[in-house]
Parts: C-alpha cells; structure tokens; sequence
C-alpha cells in the first residue's frame, strides 16, 4: 500500500528522511486539498496497476518432482523426464494446487480448456503415464494419488 507522508516540516532533510525510510509522496503543509487528491490517485493507480501485480511462481517442487515453468522442464530427482504437453499441463495443474483432489472432469477442463462430455477416461491414461514416468513403483504412487469416488491429487 503507498505511503504518503503530510507533514508540517519541510526542509530538504526532512524530505530526503522520510523518502529514504519508505514513503512513496512527501506533501508539506500548507497543502492544495486538489493536489493531495492527485497525488493519491496517482500514487494508487500505479500501486494497482504495477505494486499490486501477484508475483507468478516459477518452479514448482513437490518431494524430489520439479517443475520449472520458465524452462519447461520437469526433473525427477534431479534428472530431466521428458512430457507430453498434455502431461505437463496436468503436472503443472496439480502442482499449483497441491493437496487438492480434482474430479477428472475439472482436470480436463483446467488443461484441455474445453468440457469434458465422456472425455474423463482420457484423464486416467494421461496420469496412468505420468505415473510410469514419475513414480517410483506406478502401482502405490507417493505422489499422483487417487481419492476413490472423488478424483485426483498430488501430495
């Protein structure tokens, strides 16, 4: 949130302290009621447009699984595993939510980006793979686990 400091002192020092410990305005007394309304608009737009902006996460980790988005690469225990598009996308998805259990439904939809109508099979193969390629032992996975009747999630 911007800080504006209006303040009464305003020799230069004054100025400079107040900047340098954190405020984002310095308005000294006596002050035009319009400028200070402009300078707080001001100060607020860039604070929402560009201060308030939430920071994208990157690399996604989960046990010795790493995902990195700007590279596009997904490591298993430091070594680099190659991924179909489709799997990437649902690793990364269930990466950005971990602990949380995904109806394949909401699965397909998140990464295919379009509704499921009878496609959720097509989510079960795509996992079943990412299992093979990520999991230790595919058939008791410590990572990609199903919840029975309720979907999918990592942990």
């Amino acid at each position: 949130m911007p800080v504006i400091f209006l303040t009464a002192k305003g020799e230069d020092t004054d100025k400079i302290l107040g900047l340098n410990i954190g405020a984002d305005d310095y308005v000294t007394k006596p002050f035009n009621p319009v400028e200070l309304l402009a300078r707080v608009k001001s100060q607020l737009r860039r604070y929402l447009e560009l201060g308030s902006a939430p920071v994208r996460k990157s690399v996604f980790q989960i046990g010795d699984i790493e995902l990195d988005d700007t590279a596009k690469e997904v490591r298993l225990m430091g070594e680099k595993v190659g991924l179909t598009p489709k799997e990437y996308g649902i690793l990364k998805f269930f990466l950005e939510h971990p602990g949380q259990v995904f109806s394949p439904a909401e699965i397909y939809h998140a990464v295919w980006e379009e509704t499921a109508y009878g496609a959720e099979g097509t989510v079960a193969v795509h996992i079943r793979h990412l299992r093979e390629k990520l999991e230790i032992n595919p058939e008791q996975p410590r990572h990609l686990k199903v919840v029975w009747g309720q979907g999918y999630k990592i942990e």
